[in-house]
């Protein structure tokens, strides 16, 4: 593991590696600058992180002499396909997707955009075909950082959780979480539904939060309920129902695309009646259900190595950045946080963080302008 300012914590690991071959065993910590000496000699190396710190991870391997083979990917639910996923994955000689959309998808916005991102196809690697051991009573919220994002959007989910506990006091509503109060998480949390609960008061006893692999959750679980999380497709794979959340819409904004056609989306009162679905059979082909036969990455990343032992592996770089240096220190100090500790690093993040504010004050304004002439 890369040290950065999203590096996991123990129980985070922990939970990541439960069910792996990984499980129990010591994995080491590395800050960035040793990540070329530890790699040289690989024939290939997965950046297996979010983008940002894909990018330099991907540009720390690059180093090693003879450069490995560089692999990469995007974990669980990709779609919406998205410009910024390819572009901080440019340097990489394979990314790897898990649906046949997906490839569709990203093969046709890198083409649009003239680039040359290789592509190829794996299974989820923890999509269990095992059915779940048994049906429990838990209705399971899997919650998201990033959607919904908007503070009433995220208020009423909570409300929505709290009316589903008050309406079957025999049975618990179970909020999953990421990680524990202070737990840094791939994505930041601006509004956690913890809060949000606290706020509300007189939450019923039987709705309670959990930090448990989801592997674990499906044991108790009737049914998962979820905005967009990739855990709906882990719970499908075991035959677990799943309610997909539309009361906000359908929207890439709300990385909830991938569910239309589903026949998985439904609204608030579905929550709280516990309404979980199973989803349409011709939308699972299409959608991280492929056979495992379809999967070529594996074929593709031994047809790299062979062209690195043969020396016919051409170097590739990242996409440039607008801003130079400065934009790139920037983008290096939010990555590693207090891991670096370099003077460029302080200096671009005392100057980024008023432009920033001010350009993200900008997008919201024109949104409320948009929003109040639309009105």
């Amino acid at each position: 593991m890369v040290e950065g300012a999203l590096v996991v914590s123990e129980a985070q690991q922990r939970a990541a590696l439960h069910g792996t071959d990984f499980a129990g065993r010591d994995v080491p910590r590395v800050p960035l600058a040793r990540v070329t000496e530890a790699v040289r000699g690989a024939h290939a190396v997965v950046a297996a992180a979010h983008g940002p710190m894909a990018r330099l991870m991907l540009q720390a391997a690059a180093a090693a002499e003879p450069r490995p083979v560089l692999v990469t990917g995007l974990p669980g639910i990709s779609i919406p396909a998205t410009r910024l996923a390819l572009d901080r994955r440019h340097q990489a000689d394979l990314m790897i997707l898990h649906s046949r959309r997906e490839v569709r998808e990203f093969g046709r916005l890198a083409a649009a955009n003239g680039w040359d991102h290789r592509l190829a196809l794996s299974s989820l690697p923890f999509l269990s075909r095992e059915p779940a051991t048994g049906r429990g009573t838990d209705l399971v919220f899997a919650a998201q950082a990033l959607v919904p994002r908007e503070r009433w959007h995220r208020e009423a989910v909570a409300r929505a959780l709290v009316r589903a506990a008050r309406a079957d006091p025999s049975r618990r509503v179970v909020l999953t979480l990421r990680g524990t109060a202070g737990e840094r998480q791939t994505h930041h949390e601006d509004l956690p539904y913890t809060e949000l609960l606290d706020r509300l008061g007189n939450v019923p006893p039987n709705l309670v939060t959990s930090t448990a692999p989801m592997g674990r959750a499906l044991e108790t679980a009737e049914g998962i309920e979820t905005v967009s999380s990739t855990a709906a497709v882990e719970v499908v794979a075991r035959g677990v129902p799943v309610l997909a959340l539309d009361m906000f819409g359908v929207s890439d904004e709300l990385i909830n695309t991938v569910f239309a056609g589903s026949g998985l989306l439904g609204g608030a009162d579905d929550l709280v009646a516990r309404r979980f679905r199973h989803p349409d059979p011709g939308w699972l082909a299409d959608n991280s259900f492929h056979p495992s036969e379809d999967d070529d990455w594996t074929a593709v990343v031994a047809e790299l190595v062979g062209r690195r032992r043969a020396g016919e592996l051409p170097p590739r770089e990242p996409l440039p950045r607008r801003g130079g240096p400065l934009r790139e220190a920037w983008h290096r100090k939010r990555v590693l946080g207090p891991y670096d500790r370099s003077v460029a690093g302080a200096a671009a993040l005392a100057l980024g963080h008023p432009a920033r504010a001010a350009v993200i004050g900008a997008h919201r304004l024109r949104r409320a302008w948009g929003a109040g002439r639309a009105d």
